[in-house]
This record gives C-alpha cells, structure tokens and sequence, in this order.
C-alpha cells in the first residue's frame, strides 16, 4: 500500500496534505510521484518527484506549462515515518537547483541559518541538512543529474499518466 505524504514547512510554518500526488513508484528507498504545481503559474506547471528516502533529499523535474523542461529542484528534506503508512516530508530549507546547461545554484542556505536561530530546527536537523546538502552536491559531481533523476525516468516510462 502506498504510503500517504505530507509537506511540511518551518518557514512558513505549514503542513500540507499532497492529495493530488500520482505516486508513480514506491519501495524502501526510493518514492517516485508526479505532481500539478500547487500553485500554477506560466513558469511552473508541473513535475515529478524522486524522495530519496534514505538519503535526506528529494529531486524533482520541473516543466513549464508549455512541456518544456526547466530544471531539477533539489529539496533538502527529514522523513518521518508514522505507524500508518504516512510520511511527513519536512523541508530543511536549502535547495540545489540544477540547469540543464550544468550549471549549479546552491539556495536556501540564510534560511536554514535563520530557522535555527530562531529554534524552528534544532542542532540536529542543521547537522542532518548540511551533511544532505554535501551528500547531494558529491552525487551531482561524481555521477552528474542523470543518476539522480533515473527512478524518475524509470516510473514515468512504466506509468500511464493522464496529459499533464
């Protein structure tokens, strides 16, 4: 049974329910879902997601609403498992973007500062974040993005998706 997932958010401070998720793929490291922007705009239409669940992040693809991919959206994130199959996807605020002309944006990083400042995360979700944040940067270098979005490739060729 597919787990149920939830985001959650210290900055701002909210948890959402991802209802309209299509989880695509799911076993114990990896879940892989397709997704319609939350919020649409001309710029962000749509995507899919990679939770790497063992490894402290999420890698996504995102597209515009014209089907022309834009880039990978590299989350930061906790996982916390509960009894009944649900997921709590806790975003640790620093991001890598990924181009698809290579190049790399490290974000977020003030606002990881910020929210332990402020005791929204404590000292060992900042460790736990800046140990991922090194983790996924040396997988992007030593095997590039397309390592990282394969399971994607993989569950969205094997899926029947209704048109995006």
């Amino acid at each position: 049974m597919n787990p149920i997932l939830y985001r959650k958010r210290v900055i701002p401070d909210e948890c959402i329910l991802l209802k309209d998720d299509t989880i695509l793929q799911c076993d114990d490291n990896t879940i892989v879902t397709a997704w319609n922007a939350l919020s649409p705009r001309s710029d962000l239409a749509y995507g899919y997601s990679c939770y790497y669940l063992k490894r402290g992040y999420k890698v996504s693809k995102f597209y515009n609403t014209d089907s022309t991919f834009k880039f990978w959206y590299c989350d930061i994130v906790d996982y916390q498992f509960k009894p009944d199959n649900t997921i709590i996807v806790q975003d640790l605020l620093a991001d890598v973007v990924v181009y698809p002309d290579g190049k790399i944006r490290l974000l977020d990083m003030d606002e990881l500062a910020e929210a332990f400042e402020k005791k929204l995360i404590d000292e060992k979700l900042l460790k736990q974040a800046l140990i991922s944040v090194g983790n996924l940067m040396d997988a992007i270098y030593e095997n590039s993005i397309s390592a990282l979005e394969a399971p994607i490739i993989k569950a969205v060729s094997a899926a029947t998706l209704p048109n995006q």
